[in-house]
C-alpha cells in the first residue's frame, strides 16, 4: 500500500520548505497560529484523496455554536480522531461548505510530539492554529526520578496552555479538542477510550458540539505519521445539535452518582465517548447510501 511519504513526496518538501513551526515547545511558545503557506499544500493532500459525497452533516449547528463564540461564550468542538489528517479534512470541507468563518475561528488543542516528533509532522500540523500541551498519556510515562527536569518542563508547559486557553475561548474561538487525546489504534482498545482531562473543558466551557467521523484516507500504523497507508474515500463528518456544557454535566454527574461511580471525571468523558459512537453508528447507514446509492432499488 501507497504511504503519506510515498505518495506525496514533492508536496511534502515544499511543504516543510515553507514552514515555520517549532520544533521545540516551551512555556513560551504554546500558542502557534496556523501558516497561511502551508494550508494550500495540506488543501492538495485532502483534494486527493477524498471523494464525492465528502462532506459536513449539521453545519448549522456548527454556525450556531460559531454565533455563540461571537457573542463572547467558551464553546467548543469535541471530534473522533482517527487520523492525523482529521483536522485538515474537516478545515477543508468547512470552507467547501460556507463554513471558513467556522474554520477561522478553530484552535485545536494538540499533543507536542506533533511538532517535536519530526520536523515534517511540525510542517504539517503547523498549518492550522493550535495550543499546544503535554498530554496526559505523555506525562504517565515520565520516571519521577529520572525525568524530573521533564516533569517540571511538562507542568510548565500545560500551565501556560490553560493560561492562554483561558484568554482565548472567549474571544470568538471555538476550541477543538479530540476527547480520546490520540488517534485510534485497533490494535490498542485503550486509545478509543476518552482522558479524564476531558471533564475539566466541558466544566469551563460554555457549549459544545460533538463531531463524529465516517470513512477514512490514512490509516495509522506503528512508527511515523508520513509512514501511515494512504486510501480513497467519502470522508464525512456529523455534528450534533449545541450542548450546553453546565446541563451535561451536572446530568452525566447526578447520573453517576445515582450508579455509585466514583470517577466522575471518567464517568464524564466515557458517556462522551459513548454518544459519539452512537453517532458515528448512526451517520454509517447515510454514509452507505452515498457509496452504494443503487442499493435498496429493488
Amino acid at each position: 500500500m501507497e504511504t503519506l511519504n510515498s505518495t506525496f513526496q514533492d508536496l511534502i518538501k515544499q511543504t516543510v520548505s515553507v514552514s515555520k513551526s517549532s520544533t521545540v515547545i516551551t512555556e513560551h511558545n504554546v500558542y502557534q497560529p496556523g501558516v497561511e503557506e502551508v494550508l494550500p499544500f495540506l488543501d492538495k493532500v485532502v483534494e486527493t484523496l477524498i471523494l464525492p459525497g465528502s462532506g459536513i452533516s449539521g453545519m448549522e449547528h456548527l454556525h450556531e455554536l460559531r454565533d455563540k463564540a461571537g457573542s463572547g461564550k467558551a464553546c467548543l468542538l469535541l471530534l473522533e480522531h482517527y487520523s492525523n489528517l482529521d483536522l485538515p479534512i474537516f478545515s477543508y470541507l468547512l470552507r467547501k461548505e460556507q463554513g471558513a468563518d467556522i474554520d477561522r475561528a478553530l484552535v485545536a488543542i494538540a499533543g507536542l510530539k506533533l511538532n517535536e516528533a519530526s520536523p515534517t509532522v511540525a510542517a504539517f500540523t503547523g498549518a492550522y492554529t493550535r495550543v499546544i500541551i503535554y498530554p496526559s498519556r505523555s506525562r504517565r510515562g515520565l520516571d519521577p526520578e529520572k525525568d524530573k527536569a521533564e516533569k517540571i518542563r511538562s507542568l510548565g508547559i500545560n500551565r501556560a496552555a490553560m493560561k492562554v486557553l483561558s484568554e482565548i475561548k472567549v474571544q470568538g474561538k471555538l476550541v477543538l479538542v479530540f476527547p480520546a487525546g490520540t488517534r485510534y489504534r485497533p490494535w490498542d482498545p485503550d486509545t478509543k477510550r476518552g482522558v479524564r482531562e476531558i471533564d475539566s473543558y466541558i466544566k469551563s466551557f460554555d457549549y459544545m458540539c460533538l463531531v463524529a467521523i465516517n470513512g477514512q484516507v490514512l490509516h495509522v500504523r506503528p512508527g511515523d505519521m508520513m509512514d501511515d497507508y494512504v486510501s480513497h474515500d467519502v470522508v464525512r463528518f456529523t455534528a450534533s445539535p449545541v450542548l450546553s456544557c453546565p446541563e451535561f454535566r451536572n446530568t452525566v454527574r447526578a447520573d453517576a452518582e445515582a450508579a455509585g461511580i466514583e470517577d466522575k471525571k471518567q464517568a464524564m468523558v466515557d458517556r462522551i465517548m459513548a454518544r459519539l459512537e452512537e453517532m458515528h453508528n448512526e451517520a454509517a447507514g447515510e454514509r452507505e447510501k452515498l457509496l452504494h446509492p443503487s442499493q435498496g432499488l429493488f
